[in-house]
């Protein structure tokens, strides 16, 4: 990074301008999501907050929700459903754009084309949203029902009350769709990968202090690891957490930057007197190109099983209460209480190792297509050292992308583990979603800051320019 070049980038009102519009932008999202759905009393709501993060036994998939919304979840607020709906609907536009020709064909059209897709992902968004708003009330109805303490929060509701609650959740969804999409015209970082770092970094003061609290109230196991240290058990476990998190962190970044340059060379192509071509370059290939979307998936195809759970133990039929039983034992997140020498404990780490593995081939598949590559670089004159042009680049391309995937998804799964296991090590459950965090963070971070300086540099060549004007 160009530091120098990002500072005096800012220092130009056009760049200060974009900044500042996008810190409004981020900050209108921060108060609408203090907006309490039409529900119940704020009483009803304070016990919420209160009971229901404070149980170990909470979904995963709540948890999630709660994280990348910013705490909506723990105020029922509008943005309840955030930007869940939006991100389906492109990954469904993008998987159908590979899928339909027609599709494909508008794809490549230029700029006209990738408006229409755009508009159809907006128009897709709004089903998905009122869908999984409805999805989103039964959950948390279920979870709060069981685990809070409260009871059926949504029992005094009517049909109208229902239908204002989906209205309310649907809207904020839409909203934030359309919150994003006006940072990213600012051309300063992708505005619904900001919105939810800032959802997540929103809710760091309250993961941290909840850890805190989990430490200073129970001691039992940083005495239990670290009794031979003649300092404060505390201490040491605060400490040994920081120096976790620092290396995870530094981890992370080192794995997002990793890449595999492919080098291409260009013919030479004489038009006149002019020569063009004839230059050679690198193809950077990303080790992890699914980013977190392989994890997120994961967690939400593992809390079905919980959710099954939660509805089949109430039945009164004995084969499927029993059925519900064993599905939140085989899929209970581990914790300090699980017995390692069983081996249903291994049960929900395998499965998550294994789903997440399966989503980065699937997602990578959707945003890398070697063919569209290939067929490019043949257009354009370049090609591979030692790799004919066309089917033979292709699987070439899609060769070194599995090996990638190979190594990368086996990162990704390493990174969504390491949080189980140390759930399983030290108290708070809170810890459970640390991976997933710092990944988002990382990532958005640096994607940002390198549009910034690409945006930094068009300004300063504008300074430039009328510099050079007025001389």
């Amino acid at each position: 990074m160009n530091w120098k070049l990002i500072w005096r980038g800012i220092k130009t009102p056009a760049m200060r301008n974009k900044l500042l519009a996008i810190l409004g932008i981020l900050l209108v999202y921060r108060m609408l999501s203090h907006i309490p759905i039409p529900l119940a009393e704020p009483t009803v709501l304070k016990q919420l907050i209160d009971n229901l993060f404070t149980n170990e036994g909470i979904p995963e998939l709540l948890s999630i929700y709660n994280l990348l919304s910013g705490g909506a979840l723990t105020g029922l607020s509008i943005m309840l459903v955030g930007v869940a709906p939006y991100i389906t609907a492109s990954i469904i536009m993008q998987v159908l754009t590979r899928a339909i020709p027609k599709l494909e064909k508008m794809q490549k059209e230029g700029e006209y084309g990738r408006k229409k897709i755009n508009q159809y992902t907006r128009l897709l968004t709004l089903p998905l949203a009122i869908s999984q708003s409805i999805l989103m009330l039964f959950f948390v109805r279920q979870a709060t029902s069981q685990i809070s303490g409260l009871g059926d929060i949504f029992g005094e509701a009517s049909l109208g009350t229902w239908l204002l609650m989906i209205a309310s959740l649907t809207t904020g969804a839409m909203i934030l769709m359309w919150l994003g999409e006006l940072i990213t015209e600012k051309n300063i970082g992708n505005g619904i990968s900001l919105l939810i770092t800032v959802a997540i970094i929103s809710q760091l003061p309250l993961l941290i202090s909840s850890l805190y609290r989990s430490v200073t109230t129970d001691d039992s196991t940083a005495i239990s690891i670290f009794n031979w240290f003649d300092v404060s058990p505390t201490l040491i476990y605060v400490l040994v957490l920081l120096l976790i998190t620092f290396l995870l962190t530094v981890f992370i970044v080192y794995v997002n930057e990793a890449y595999r340059k492919i080098k291409l060379s260009y013919a030479k192509r004489i038009q006149g007197n002019r020569v063009y071509g004839g230059v050679n370059t690198f193809l950077p290939i990303k080790l992890i190109l699914a980013g977190v979307i392989p994890i997120i998936f994961a967690t939400s195809f593992l809390s079905i099983p919980q959710l099954m759970s939660s509805w089949l133990s109430n039945v009164d039929s004995l084969f499927w209460a029993d059925l519900g039983t064993n599905l939140g034992t085989w899929f209970a997140i581990p914790s300090q209480e699980t017995d390692l020498s069983n081996w249903v404990s291994y049960i929900y780490p395998a499965s998550y190792f294994f789903l997440v593995v399966i989503f980065t081939y699937f997602y990578t598949n959707i945003v890398f297509s070697a063919k569209d590559i290939s067929e490019r670089l043949q257009r354009q004159g370049g090609f591979i050292e030692g790799v004919r042009p066309g089917l033979s680049t292709q699987k070439y391309l899609s060769s070194i992308v599995n090996r990638l995937n190979l190594f990368g998804a086996g990162i990704l799964g390493t990174i969504a583990l390491i949080p189980i296991m140390a759930q399983m090590f030290f108290p708070g459950s809170q810890i459970l979603l640390s991976g997933i965090s710092i990944l988002i963070i990382v990532a958005v971070a640096l994607e940002t800051l390198r549009q910034i300086e690409s945006q930094a540099l068009m300004v300063t060549y504008e300074d430039y320019d009328r510099k050079f004007e007025s001389q």
